[in-house]
């Protein structure tokens, strides 16, 4: 198990750190909730991307909804090279979609813990810094049961914090209201972030809330955030209301 640190990992997102403390305590687990369309994955790949690009970081992009091809193909617009990066040894994809199980011969139900004995040993192989799985409800739906449903994401989260690395989670928000009902995961994290769209006046505009982060002072308030050509981009001191 590894130890957590007052080290931070900066999000590669610009205008996203500002809101939590200059970025999020190395190795913790971050739950990202979010509709559809609201950038989960988009964030995810920034933050594996600019790791390595910009903070020269290595990172594992697990996908347990779309195949790697179709990931590959929605991130190059942002101008994202996923590619090269995986030619420079930079970067893996962990492709446990179920069109890639499908295409494995040693194919086998996915559970939490194959999953994470997976990315334990693809973390160990090419020394990650960085881990992102995307949607965890895609592994989640396999335990309807909420006592089953909780331990399947506490050995989730436990696999990933034994490499060390920092990690986001993606889950689908159930609710879209500032009031809602608080889902069993976002108690197991160390961190969530929420990214909705929000009634501004007559206006709709994208907002991304810090709902908690442990060990770090952060920023309550709604924020706004465009998905621009090179990604999403936080305003920090905007408000919404």
């Amino acid at each position: 198990m590894c130890l957590l640190t007052d080290e931070r990992t900066p999000t590669g997102v610009p205008g996203l750190d500002e809101l939590i403390g200059g970025g999020i305590p190395r190795g913790h687990v971050v739950l990202i909730m979010g509709g559809p369309g609201s950038g989960k994955t988009i964030l995810c790949s920034q933050f594996l991307y600019n790791g390595a690009a910009q903070y020269g970081e290595r990172g594992l992009f697990v996908t347990l909804d779309e195949p790697r091809e179709d990931i590959q193909a929605e991130m190059r617009p942002f101008g994202w090279d996923f590619e090269r990066l995986e030619a420079e040894e930079k970067f893996a994809f962990l492709d446990a979609s179920p069109f890639g199980m499908r295409s494995s011969r040693s194919f086998k139900p996915i559970t939490a813990r194959s999953l994470g004995d997976e990315i334990r040993r693809l973390a160990k192989k090419i020394r990650v810094d960085r881990i992102a799985i995307d949607p965890v409800a895609a592994l989640l739906f396999h335990y309807p049961d909420v006592a089953e449903r909780r331990n399947a994401i506490l050995q989730l989260i436990e696999s990933v914090r034994s490499t060390g690395a920092t990690c986001l989670l993606t889950l689908e928000l159930r609710a879209a209201g500032l009031e809602r009902e608080v889902q069993v995961e976002e108690y197991l994290a160390h961190g969530v972030l929420i990214l909705r769209t929000l009634k501004s006046g007559s206006n709709l505009v994208r907002a991304v809330q810090v709902e908690k982060m442990r060990g770090t002072h952060i920023d309550l308030q709604p924020r706004p955030y465009i998905i621009g050509s090179d990604g999403i981009e936080v305003y920090p001191e905007e408000t919404i209301f």
